[in-house]
C-alpha cells in the first residue's frame, strides 16, 4: 500500500529546494604557516580578512609563523599556581590574619564559645 507521505526519502534542510536558491561561498585564500618543529599548517581564510601574525600548530601546539625559515619562538608557559599562591597575590599577610581571626570568632560564636 503506497504511503501518502510526500517527504519520504528526502532529507529536510540538506539542500536548497530550488536551484536558484544556491549561494556561492565567500571568496577564500589559502594561508600556510610553519612551527619550530617544521610542521606545515595550512588553512583557508576569507580573502578580505587580515592574516594573523601567528597560528597554533594543531600537531604540537607551538606557535607557527608565515616564514618557514623563521618560525616564532616558543610561548612562555605560565607556571602552575596553587590556590594559596593566587590568594597570596590578592592579600597581604596582615589581611589574611585579620580574615582568619574574624572567621574563627564567627565559628566560636556559632558553637557557643565566646
Amino acid at each position: 500500500m503506497p504511503s501518502n507521505n510526500v517527504i519520504r526519502g528526502t532529507r529536510i534542510g540538506s539542500a536548497p529546494e530550488r536551484f536558484d536558491q544556491r549561494t556561492e561561498p565567500a571568496p577564500r585564500r589559502p594561508v600556510v604557516y610553519w612551527c619550530r618543529h617544521e610542521h606545515r599548517v595550512e588553512f583557508l581564510i576569507a580573502a578580505e580578512a587580515e592574516t594573523p601574525a601567528t597560528w597554533d600548530c594543531p600537531r604540537c601546539g607551538e606557535p607557527a609563523g608565515p616564514e618557514p625559515g623563521n618560525p616564532p619562538g616558543r610561548q612562555r608557559a605560565e607556571p602552575y599556581k596553587t590556590h594559596l599562591a593566587y590568594v597570596q597575590e590578592r592579600r597581604t599577610p596582615e589581611e589574611g590574619e585579620a580574615l582568619l581571626a574574624e572567621a574563627l570568632a564567627a565559628l566560636r560564636r556559632r558553637r557557643g564559645r565566646a
